[in-house]
């Protein structure tokens, strides 16, 4: 894969950096580089490299298995059965992306989605973004297909209210982000597009305004946006917008490409053959008009020696990594270097992701396909992981660290995550608990560019089936354990075409279902059914002097010497927006003396001897202790 320049890392008031490594991350890396190494030099430049001409060839040798991990027994992974209801839910939407033929890269890249609760009735909505057929394939008529919110009634049954609410617009759409942007409690909706994007303003769950224009939020027409997320990165109450751009396209230069597949036939283009773009960081002026401020906030970085943008930014999410009360940003790119933008709480950001081992491959030191990223204390304890779904032929990333130190170690290998999903093309990931027993587990969604691919490599399929990594615990031999059928049910592990994902409890009975979107197909609601008896504990927050939606905060309970830490973080995975309130498993304990809320302006708040199975409305209150 070609690789970029990686950004200039030395910040002017960066984070210390711890530089001695402690013993598990010692014992990681010692046990697994000699493995490493074995798989990709067996690997070699994967499946497919890119000619001087950027023609796109096989590589004709034979593909290498996947290092195994060790194999469970059925009884050690929980059965909770996920059924399919999107049909019976009255789910119709079919994502229109225009292929005909022509193989234009954007075809490829659409399938965000959005579990919102537009009419605040306590039940999560389905927003689908749709693309359109490309004009000029329309004869001279207008495109058809929309943007689709379905409505929940609360008892499994959504209906299509998009023209009720003002939705039915056209637009060749990408991404989705849902937050309350002007503190009124009504959630509202921003849409990324690969042209100008849109911001639709929730007026009282009953309509939907265009103000893109009033906002100021629409981009440059002919800027690709892709995931988009709302965050108060300077902590005055309001959300702020950030978007990521993906790459300089046009029809014209994407049709001159001489893109092609194995044996003939045009092919979808690469993104090494097209610049990136740079990203846009919207603050909010608390009068329903946006500034964008992405330059002089230290976004705006670009190689040196050719003055391209150092972005092809397909993922994006928010986290407080080092524990200061301010939220940094982090994005996934596509054949570049991450980015791990450190906010200085004085309005601008240093970039510290090779410093902080986020940047790259940490076996191979070059630049990944990074699709989808979410971030998660997935072990119960300080550490705090960030996974990324990358290319076929690319494990997903597992990028761990402790608590504050922003040094990083890529544990996909140890964990035994990575190589299962070597051979998947992952776009959107989750960190979720399904079977509600206090450990967090991992979604991937995944599925090729490519309808063909299969004939070039027979271990490749252009629908592929979703996959869920059950959480062993990290003394567990193997800690993530791929669930299969057994575990699952048939109809989880259906091959789609997956991009965006969503989690969501749309019924309300306490365990999190699934959304996931596809291009240029049918969405997938899956709802889970486990039956396995353990507690759990929802929460849905309140800001009063942090933003409304509380995006940013962390309800912590602690459960003798683990702390169970969950951030309310809607904008993770690929182009999606999972819920505002945040389920959390407890598996058997019966009871909780107390939860503490860490609101994102850095204040606490106790909850004392709070119901289990039960959602919790928490507002914050004006005596929470300031800098806890």
């Amino acid at each position: 894969m070609t690789n970029q320049p990686a950004p200039d890392d030395t910040p002017s008031a960066a984070p210390e950096i711890d530089q001695e490594q402690d013993d598990r991350i010692i014992g990681v890396v010692s046990m697994w580089s000699l493995v490493v190494l074995g798989v990709v030099a067996a690997i070699g430049l994967g499946i497919y490299f890119t000619s001087g001409d950027g023609t796109r060839v096989a590589d004709p040798e034979p593909e290498p298995p996947p290092p195994a991990p060790r194999d469970l027994s059925d009884a050690e992974i929980p059965r909770a059965q996920f059924r399919d209801i999107t049909a019976a839910a009255g789910i119709t939407f079919v994502q229109e992306n225009g292929a005909t033929g022509e193989k234009l890269l954007p075809e490829t890249m659409g399938g965000g989605c959005a579990f919102l609760d537009f009419n605040n009735d306590q039940f999560p909505d389905i927003l689908l973004v749709n693309s359109q057929r490309w004009e000029s394939d329309r004869d001279g008529q207008a495109a058809t297909s929309n943007l689709t919110l379905y409505q929940n009634d609360g008892s499994g049954q959504f209906a299509d209210v998009t023209g009720q609410v003002g939705l039915d617009v056209s637009v060749y759409g990408m991404g989705v982000a849902a937050g309350d942007y002007d503190n009124d409690g009504y959630v509202d909706l921003f849409v990324s597009t690969l042209f100008e994007n849109r911001l639709f303003h929730n007026e009282q769950g009953k309509r939907f305004t265009d103000v893109t224009a009033t906002a100021g939020v629409g981009g440059a027409a002919d800027h690709w946006s892709s995931s988009c997320g709302w965050v108060d990165y300077d902590n005055d109450g309001d959300l702020d917008l950030v978007v990521c751009n993906y790459l300089k396209w046009s029809r014209d230069y994407d049709l001159a490409q001489d893109f092609k597949l194995t044996g003939g036939g045009r092919a979808y283009g690469r993104p090494n053959n097209f610049e990136g773009q740079l990203p846009y960081l919207y603050r909010n002026q608390g009068d329903g008009t946006f500034v964008e401020v992405a330059a002089e906030a230290g976004l705006h970085l670009r190689d040196p020696d050719t003055n391209s943008p150092l972005f092809k930014s397909l993922g994006l999410t928010f986290a407080d990594f080092d524990g200061d009360h301010h939220m940094d940003i982090m994005m996934a790119n596509d054949t570049v270097a991450n980015v791990l933008l450190h906010n200085q709480g004085d309005g601008s950001f240093t970039e510290l992701a090779s410093l902080a081992g986020v940047a790259f491959d940490q076996n191979t030191g070059e630049a990944r396909a990074g699709m989808g990223i979410d971030n998660a204390c997935f072990r119960n304890s300080t550490e705090q992981g960030v996974a990324i779904g990358n290319f076929a032929n690319e494990m997903t990333a597992l990028y761990v660290a402790d608590a504050g130190r922003l040094q990083f170690v890529d544990e996909a290998m140890s964990s035994g995550m990575g190589p299962n999903t070597r051979l998947a093309l992952t776009f959107g990931v989750l960190f979720l608990d399904y079977d509600l027993d206090g450990k967090l587990d991992l979604f991937a969604a995944n599925g090729h560019l490519e309808k063909d691919v299969n004939i070039g490599q027979p271990s490749q399929h252009y629908a592929q089936p979703p996959q869920l990594f059950w959480n062993c615990g990290v003394t567990a031999e193997t800690e993530f354990a791929p669930a299969s059928p057994e575990h699952l049910g048939d109809e989880f592990f259906v091959p789609i075409v997956g991009r965006g994902s969503a989690c969501a409890d749309i019924d309300r009975d306490g365990d999190v279902d699934l959304l996931i979107g596809t291009v240029g197909g049918s969405p997938r609601l899956l709802r889970n059914d486990q039956e396995l008896g353990h507690h759990w504990i929802a929460f849905k927050l309140t800001g009063s002097t942090s933003n409304r939606d509380a995006i940013g905060a962390v309800v912590e309970i602690r459960q003798g010497e683990e702390t169970l830490r969950r951030q309310v973080m809607p904008t993770r995975s690929y182009q999606s927006q999972s819920e505002l309130p945040i389920t959390i498993g407890l598996g058997d304990l019966q009871s909780l003396e107390s939860v503490t809320i860490r609101w994102p302006d850095g204040t606490s708040q106790q909850v004392d001897n709070p119901a289990l199975d039960q959602l919790h409305e928490i507002r914050q209150s004006s005596d929470s202790a300031s800098g806890a």
